[in-house]
């Protein structure tokens, strides 16, 4: 019954925190400056997350080399998504580039 009531709090925590946004979008106007600055957090917060997933796997130490398969797969990533320009391409050739990496 505790896990229940852990799992409808946390529910409950989260639909407000983000209802509570979404309730006051088109209420406020930030300044041009600050709309334009927050265009950038998303690639920023990507960028934190997985630049230290492919540059440090084991978590140790970074790992430049080619027995790295998370930096190849994802500087392989980067370039279909450069080029083609399309999410869905990029995540399914990604993800297969990087389980052949791993199969070989």
């Amino acid at each position: 019954m505790t896990e229940v009531m852990l799992i409808v709090g946390m529910t409950a925590v989260t639909f407000f925190i983000r209802y509570s946004l979404f309730a006051a979008a088109g209420r406020f106007y930030f300044p041009g400056w600050l709309s334009q600055a927050l265009n950038y957090v998303p690639p920023a917060v990507l960028t934190a997350i997985i630049v230290p997933a492919l540059l440090m796997p084991s978590g140790q130490q970074i790992e430049l080399s080619l027995d790295n398969n998370y930096l190849i797969a994802g500087v392989l990533a980067m370039f279909i998504a450069w080029f083609s320009k399309n999410l869905l391409a990029t995540i399914v050739l990604g993800m297969a580039i990087f389980g052949a990496l791993q199969w070989l």
